[in-house]
């Protein structure tokens, strides 16, 4: 998903390095920090490929800074990635709001709801964190307030989303 964040910040426009760690920061949240460690072995893979371009320009100080933006090659490998989305960029939260964040650079609409409608159909399976046997435990079945308050939110969290998409698909 780094991957695809990259591709997706660049399609908007050429991003120092500094400038793109920051949006990804945010976009991904504290849940999954995105570290140097793991952005820039990640961009230069990215520049190998030859998905990225980068030029240097001079900094503020001494410093050269480096200016990214995205090659044809990498346009059409973020519209790959976006198109066919699946598996858990489908059914990971965190991954999926990667995917729509960027998903309207897919210009054809029928593609972007082919995306949203696998979110939904994955949505519309019945799912727990936690299990009675073989049956899925509801927020009801369980006197763990704190197990009730995950599965009341999930709850809630999950038909607001599948009645977002229901909407954007009709």
């Amino acid at each position: 998903m780094l991957e695809l964040a990259i591709l997706g910040f660049l399609a908007e426009g050429p991003l120092h390095g500094y400038q793109l760690r920051y949006r990804i920061a945010h976009l991904s949240g504290h849940a999954r920090p995105v570290s140097d460690g793991s952005l820039y072995p990640a961009i230069n893979r990215m520049v190998k490929a030859e998905l990225l371009d980068r030029r240097t320009e001079p900094g503020d100080s001494a410093a050269q800074r480096h200016v990214l933006s995205l090659t044809d090659a990498g346009r059409r490998d973020l519209l790959r990635r976006l198109r066919d989305a699946d598996g858990l960029e489908i059914t990971d939260s965190t991954r999926f709001f990667t995917v729509l964040a960027f998903l309207s650079h897919l210009p054809d609409t029928a593609d972007q709801h082919a995306v949203l409608r696998r979110r939904l159909d994955f949505l519309e399976q019945p799912a727990s964190f936690f299990h009675d046997g073989d049956r899925l435990q509801r927020a009801e079945d369980t006197n763990d307030p704190y197990r009730r308050g995950m599965l009341t939110i999930a709850r809630a969290t999950s038909r607001a989303e599948r009645s977002w998409l229901r909407e954007i698909l009709d």
